[in-house]
């Protein structure tokens, strides 16, 4: 043995990141090519939406479900049976007023349905749905 040797390597205890950027440089041309394929675009050309809110009538309908169930007309307690009734005598029988339903928010989809058949069945066909803007809501 030769004591001043240089010849012998060397040990590095480094990381050799190399490997490493490949594989990531693989991985982000990967997601680069799949994230376009992973959102889903139906082409649908919509038209354009122009409602103007309708001014209300000087004396409105309104049909009310509280939470309760209790349906009113106006500010009179109706049984669901009667509405028809009631609706013709508060509107003159004219077919074509604007019935205002409104409805707690605890009130099932059913229920409002069940309301609105009736409606229809009382041949009350013009009936707007009353609801909070989103300006009022809390």
């Amino acid at each position: 043995m030769i004591a001043g040797n240089s010849d012998e390597l060397d040990e590095t205890h480094e990381i050799n990141v190399t490997p490493f950027i490949d594989v990531m440089l693989v991985l982000l041309v990967i997601f680069m090519v799949a994230a376009p394929l992973a959102t889903l675009d139906v082409p649908v050309d919509l038209p354009p939406a122009k409602a103007e809110p309708q001014p209300r009538p000087s004396d409105p309908v309104f049909v009310t479900l509280q939470a309760d169930g209790s349906l009113l007309v106006g500010e009179t307690p109706t049984a669901r049976d009667e509405l028809g009734a009631t609706l013709d005598r508060l509107t003159g029988a004219t077919k074509d007023t604007r019935i205002y339903l409104r409805a707690d928010r605890v009130i099932s989809y059913g229920e409002v349905m069940a309301v609105m058949n009736g409606l229809r069945e009382a041949n009350y066909f013009k009936v707007a749905l009353v609801g909070l803007d989103a300006g009022e809501a809390k």
